[in-house]
């Protein structure tokens, strides 16, 4: 009887083995389910200020570049927009033009092939001017709402408060490609004010203290600038001056100085262009 019940068994066993390797493959051959990769959290560097200049605290700052040796500006709000052209080292305004419709609320600028664009927020209009002397040369119509603006050299770069880019012709302004902005995989949106730097993308995120360094291709974000000690610092000047800033008296102005491998950082109505340094970016063209 126990031989018999050993032999029973044993059939058995290999009976279910065989059937087994039927459905799901001999046991040794199965694969274990690897655990999902962790995310590596984004990288914050806070810059290293190493330069201060005046900066006009009526200027409700949407657009910000340098060119030279001149700082242009573009301010926002109905009926007070203007373009200027502005000394980097004492903060003067060498001149200034209202856009040529009067009722837009001007949005970013960019300075390229000697044009300086500038965009407007709800008006679907983006201005050309020539760069050295602000006379208008000609002007494009957009869908949807224009907020920051930059170039990479030959294309110019976009913004509308959403987490895409539009790459466009700057002498046609159609869009030749879009890019979706995303850190760890979750869109980025609100982007603002932006500048080509050190071959990366960087966006003012309205209403924060943080700029998104960007890959131009990917659109992932490889870093942080926090700039909350420069906020905290302009709203000190500010109030030492008998000015209150506002809610909406946020970061938004960011312009490379590609010669001393630096960032210049303003924001709404802030009394303070800061020249700072941050990691990973040097004297480059774009």
């Amino acid at each position: 009887m126990t031989s018999r019940l050993l032999f029973a068994l044993t059939l058995t066993l290999v009976g279910l083995t065989q059937a087994s390797s039927s459905r799901t493959g001999p046991l040794q051959a199965r694969a274990t389910p690897s655990a999902p990769a962790a995310r590596q959290a984004t990288p914050v560097f806070r810059p290293t200020v190493i330069a201060r200049t005046p900066h006009d605290p009526a200027a409700f700052t949407e657009g910000f570049e340098l060119s030279g040796d001149v700082l242009y500006e573009s301010t926002g709000l109905e009926q007070q927009s203007e373009v200027r052209r502005t000394s980097l080292s004492t903060g003067r305004v060498l001149q200034r033009r209202s856009p040529p419709v009067s009722s837009v609320f001007g949005e970013g600028l960019t300075v390229l092939g000697g044009q300086l664009y500038q965009l407007t927020w709800k008006d679907g209009l983006a201005f050309v001017y020539d760069a050295a002397s602000l006379r208008e040369t000609g002007r494009f119509k957009y869908d949807g709402e224009g907020w920051g603006l930059t170039n990479d050299g030959q294309t110019l770069i976009m913004s509308n408060g959403s987490s895409a880019l539009t790459f466009r012709d700057p002498r046609t302004f159609e869009v030749r490609r879009s890019l979706n902005v995303t850190d760890n995989g979750m869109p980025v949106t609100r982007l603002n004010e932006l500048e080509y730097a050190g071959g990366s993308i960087w966006a003012n995120v309205w209403l924060t203290n943080r700029i998104a360094r960007i890959d131009p291709k990917s659109g992932r974000v490889t870093a942080w600038l926090d700039v909350s000690e420069l906020s905290r610092e302009a709203v000190s000047v500010s109030a030492k001056a008998g000015r209150t800033l506002s809610f909406d008296d946020v970061p938004n102005g960011i312009a490379y100085n590609r010669a001393a491998g630096t960032l210049l950082l303003t924001g709404k109505r802030w009394p303070t262009v800061f020249e700072v340094r941050v990691p990973d970016l040097g004297p480059a063209t774009p």
